[in-house]
């Protein structure tokens, strides 16, 4: 998820925001987006829920642009729902404190899944292919820069990440039912934290915390830059 409009990922107006922040939608979307399409009933069936809850909650996804049928596939009235490729974005908050609060929401959520991803996929590395392993990477990063610095190397990476989820939406775009066995369900973690502008009552300098910036939420499952070292790659 990232805020404003510098890439090409579908804008979330605030109806769009507050109908998004919702648990069972939020679950279901990080579902879509981690195991493939799948229908009302097969979610219905990992989430505990009724088909109807499920259907009812996929046609509002639907509704604000976040999820789309697959073409082609299902039998009969059966709909296969995927996640919209290109991701999200979401624009000023400011002036709808309902709004700023559906955003709170959704941004607590991204931190709860990233938490987990990581965790999940630090205790599983030994379970994973020799290539995948040494294709991940944790990493940490702690600079000192300006406002400006530090905008500039946010938009930088986002442009690389931009161009592999082209490459990605593609991919899913003509999928339809059969997935390239050689590709893989890759998360990226990306976060710039100007940390050292907080005041020292823990509120925010907005004067120094103009825009910022995270990429989208439901990306894939592995690679992000963790530790001190300039090590390239590999898990901690």
């Amino acid at each position: 998820m990232t805020r404003g409009k510098r890439f090409s990922a579908h804008t979330l107006d605030a109806n769009a925001l507050k109908s998004f922040a919702h648990p069972l939608r939020l679950r279901i979307y990080e579902l879509l987006d981690e195991r493939g399409p799948s229908t009302a009933t097969g979610l219905a069936a990992l989430l505990g829920q009724n088909s109807g809850a499920t259907s009812y909650h996929l046609r509002e996804l639907s509704r604000h642009g976040m999820i789309e049928t697959v073409p082609g596939m299902g039998r009969g009235k059966e709909k296969y729902w995927r996640v919209v490729p290109g991701g999200f974005t979401y624009g000023d908050t400011s002036q709808d404190g309902e709004t700023a609060s559906a955003l709170e929401l959704l941004l607590d959520d991204l931190v709860r899944q990233r938490g987990e991803e990581l965790a999940r996929w630090r205790e599983g590395t030994s379970r994973a292919p020799a290539e995948w392993v040494a294709a991940s990477g944790f990493g940490r990063r702690s600079l000192r820069l300006t406002a400006e610095e530090t905008a500039g190397l946010r938009d930088e990476v986002l442009e690389v990440l931009e161009r592999y989820r082209t490459e990605s939406d593609r991919r899913e775009r003509e999928s339809a039912e059969g997935r390239d066995p050689s590709t893989g369900h890759v998360v990226i973690h990306f976060d710039v934290l100007p940390l050292g502008v907080l005041r020292d009552d823990g509120a925010p300098d907005d004067s120094a915390m103009d825009d910022g910036a995270m990429d989208d939420g439901a990306m894939d499952d592995g690679a992000m830059d963790d530790g001190a070292p300039d090590d390239p790659a590999g898990p901690a």
